[in-house]
């Protein structure tokens, strides 16, 4: 009774205790990371990598525990990511990024904003993709709706680590200037920017001090729309006021955006929801979608998608097939039970056995901290086999017992009949669970992204072996004490193991007679195994049929944002009209201190399946509507296979081929020989060499003489340049708990082309205008796109993936191939990806 009890207490316990259980789709299988970020708007990708990534770099390298470092450079922006060692303390290692961060910030450029160390997140970062568009409202008014109203609710809620906003268009107050029209009404350019800057300033009043009390003092500023910044007082001249709206052009608009967004075939804002490493991506998901529901009503004029990526509806599904799988193994285990024993009593003691014996299992793994996820829940579904069989074996014999002892002249009591039956297969029962916990013990010592895998499938399957051992040891005998005693003992056996019995009699005496066919047929069958393993494919992780799909889009480096919308928004189309797919949501370039450190040529684009259509030819359609498009390089992969192959290698891609060395021309020589080398490959797919190639950049340079014959200094030209072209921040404008920033900025036909560039009009101490082509060497020069540093050395890499043919033969492929080609010294290449992977975990 007291074992009953407590058997009962278990189950109601354990399922209380799994309600707060994290869930997630796949265990932490990243290592742990740092990735810090520096903006340094307007410099180019060569003094981002010198001025920024450099610095930053020897700061950081030598740190305890890391392992790597990698950096990434692109225009107007350095991301270093640190990659340290298993099981190290993240808040640990985050202080010490924090103080060497802190030595070398006064040391970096002050034109660069201050470095960022991004939230800690997990390793499959997204918890959620939420499309926000309209058909009245602008972008911008989207954007203020979600950067102040929507983002701060989201990142209130525990578990939820940043939320990037990609087509983000910020409100900001603009002067427009033309210094022609300036230099018409005898005004210079640093009067505006001034007036404007003192315009927006915010300062303190300070207090009075009465006897009996302090009142504070407060200055609320003029400025609250455009047009209160127009009437700023610029000059006063022949007794009349010149304001900023009499010189200058005052509106409100956006800054140059860095990344746009397409929801569902329009553009509009694209909301990603990244995940804290010890977040509950199923509680995180619920939380988020009741708070976007409760604030709906406020929201009536915008149209909210949060399912163009949901990885919470793959957990949700993976419950429901282990709860089917548990259902079907209760059904199988009754259809045994009943078809050997004839007995209803028998089933229900292994039905109350396996729900034991996996809540047992699932609380001790919410007890170790970790979470409940498809790896998790494939060690159970794979467990339940043995738990069966440990519950077949120990009833069938305790009912074998009390039918012998019902036909004894002196019956024993059932308590003693019982507790022998039970004993004489424990050593059976507990040698058998060993053995099989015994093979899972090499996966507990993989490395890698292959450990952290697998290690928490065999812990699964471990733990509900053992507590399916307990179960039969314990509970299995006191429920069949209470059940089996008073069921009728049948005479004869049940038909199908007379069956089987009578065809095991007849085949047993001519092996045992004849052990050498016994032997001979043991010995061909480990041969014919051994001869087909060579034959067997290899992969690093099975295909999962997930319903979330992305697909790398990606133009040729130096392509506009302007041009990657219109391809972006003609693939939508031709996508969303394949049946089957739900929605569709892209982000294109990207966002503000989000994890995406790419060009304006990047974008990926998302959609989800419906659950109920054809799986493999919704697939095919889709890669039939993405290889329309051969001017871009693009690919069709689940969200879980580009994660695994970007913790590997830093990239999306299966193999990859990282060829190392200083200089960026020999190694662009270099990837190219080796992609020749690999191009006819069978089973080889999506070759590439990395984009790191050179893209035209306007190149500005000084005549100093010339210049100073004007009376101009190099940081006057700078300083005029930057402004007109690039903007000046001259401050801020708060607004009902929103800020807006106010920016000096020239006009857009000062911007246009190279040859508006030339005729830009700079104005000299002597009140004239001089074009800046004529003070300055004005041509169109090659940069680097992109450059990549790891292991304190510039790297490019050679991509591919493969499909038709197994990874394995197709790796060993290309590493014999790589090894024909020679290298300069200071050169090398390295092969990594899944295949690389595998290959260390088996060796391991």
């Amino acid at each position: 009774v007291l074992i009953m009890a407590l058997a009962g207490f278990l189950l109601v316990y354990g399922f209380c205790t799994l309600q707060s259980t994290p869930l997630d789709v796949f265990p932490e299988f990243a290592s742990l990371r740092v990735e810090v970020q520096v903006e340094a708007p307007g410099l180019s990708t060569e003094e981002v990598e010198s001025l920024i990534t450099l610095p930053i770099e020897q700061a950081l390298n030598g740190l305890p525990w890391m392992e790597t470092i990698r950096s990434k450079t692109v225009l107007g922006l350095s991301s270093v990511v640190l990659i340290f060692q298993e099981d190290t303390d993240l808040i640990r290692v985050r202080s010490l990024v924090q103080e060497r961060l802190a030595l070398v910030s006064p040391t970096l450029p002050a034109v660069v904003r201050p470095p960022v160390i991004l939230s800690p997140l997990s390793s499959t970062s997204r918890a959620l993709k939420i499309g926000i568009s309209s058909q009245t409202l602008s972008r911008m008014e989207l954007t203020d709706l979600a950067l102040w109203k929507i983002r701060p609710r989201l990142r209130a809620i525990p578990g939820v680590a940043n939320v990037a906003i990609w087509g983000q268009r910020d409100r900001q107050y603009q002067v427009l200037v033309d210094p022609r029209r300036l230099q018409a009404n005898g005004i210079s350019l640093n009067a505006v920017m001034q007036a404007t800057r003192d315009a927006s300033l915010v300062a303190g009043g300070g207090f009075i001090e009465t006897p009996n009390q302090q009142l504070p003092i407060r200055q609320i500023s003029p400025i609250t729309t455009p047009n209160d910044l127009a009437q700023t007082l610029v000059s006063f001249k022949n007794n009349v006021p010149i304001r900023l709206g009499d010189v200058t052009r005052v509106v409100e608009g956006h800054p140059p955006p860095i990344g746009d967004a397409i929801i569902n075939g329009a553009p509009g804002l694209l909301l990603i929801v990244e995940k804290q490493p010890w977040g509950n991506t199923l509680d995180v998901t619920q939380k988020v979608e009741a708070v976007l529901d409760s604030m709906r009503p406020g929201l009536a004029e915008v149209e909210i998608d949060s399912t163009i990526f949901r990885p919470a509806t793959f957990i949700e599904m993976s419950l429901k097939n282990l709860q089917q799988a548990m259902l079907l193994g209760s059904v199988l285990v009754i259809m045994v039970l009943v078809a050997f024993l004839f007995e209803w009593r028998t089933a229900v003691i292994s039905l109350v056995t396996i729900p034991l014996s996996l809540m047992a299992a699932a609380v001790v793994l919410h007890f170790r901290g970790g979470t409940i996820n498809t790896m998790v829940l494939a060690g159970l579904v794979i467990a339940l086999g043995e738990i069966v069989d440990d519950a077949i074996i120990d009833v069938e014999n305790i009912m074998r017992r009390l039918r012998l002892n019902q036909k004894s002249p002196n019956p024993s009591p059932a308590f003693q009949i019982v507790l022998q039956a039970s004993l004489e297969v424990r050593s059976a029962v507990v040698f058998a669970s060993l053995i099989v916990c015994l093979v899972f013990l090499p996966v507990f010592f993989l490395p890698g992204l292959s450990g952290a895998f697998f290690r928490p499938l065999a812990l699964s399957y471990v733990l509900a072996i053992m507590a399916s051992l307990l179960v039969a040891l314990t509970v299995t005998p006191a429920l069949s004490l209470t059940l089996l005693p008073q069921a009728p003992m049948r005479r004869q056996e049940a038909p199908l193991a007379r069956i089987l019995k009578t065809g095991y009699r007849s085949l047993l005496p001519h092996l045992v007679n004849r052990p050498r066919w016994s032997v001979a047929m043991l010995i061909g069958t480990l041969s014919m195994t051994l001869m087909a393993l060579p034959l067997l494919g290899e992969e690093f992780l099975p295909n999962f049929m997930e319903r979330d799909f992305l697909m790398h889009w990606v133009g040729k480096p130096g392509t506009s944002l302007e041009a990657m919308q219109r391809s972006t928004l003609r693939v939508s189309q031709e996508l969303r009209a394949i049946p089957g797919v739900r929605n569709f949501g892209s982000h294109i370039g990207r966002a503000e201190v989000a994890d995406e450190v790419v060009g304006p040529n990047f974008a990926e684009l998302w959609i989800s399946l419906d659950p109920n259509i054809e799986y493999a030819a919704t697939v095919r359609k889709i890669q039939e509507v993405v290889d329309g498009y051969p001017g871009l390089y693009r690919d069709v992969l689940t969200y879980l296979r580009e994660r695994i192959k970007e913790v590997l290698t830093g990239t999306s891609a299966a193999i990859v081929v990282r060829i190392y060395g200083p200089d960026l021309q020999i190694l662009r020589e270099k990837a190219q020989q080796v992609h020749a080398s690999l191009k006819d490959i069978d089973g080889l797919i999506d070759l590439k060499v990395e984009s790191q190639v050179l893209v035209p950049h306007v190149q500005i340079r000084l005549r100093p003489d010339v210049a100073a014959n004007l009376g101009l200094s190099p940081g006057q030209v700078r300083s005029a340049v930057a402004t007109l072209l690039q903007g000046f921040k001259a401050g801020e404008v708060y607004q009902d708990q929103e800020i807006y920033t106010v920016a000096v900025w020239g006009e857009a036909h000062l911007r246009t082309d190279v040859q508006a560039l030339r005729h830009l009009p700079l104005e000299t101490p002597g009140g004239t205008l001089v074009p800046l082509g004529d003070i300055a060497d004005i041509a169109i020069m090659p940069t680097p796109n992109e450059i990549k540093r790891e292991a304190a050395s510039r790297r490019i890499d050679v991509t591919a993936n493969v499909a038709g043919r197994d990874l394995g033969s197709v790796a060993r492929e290309i590493e014999s191939r790589v090894k024909q080609i020679s290298f300069d010294r200071g050169y090398h290449p390295e092969i990594l990806g899944e295949y690389a992977a595998r290959q260390e975990s088996q060796n391991r």
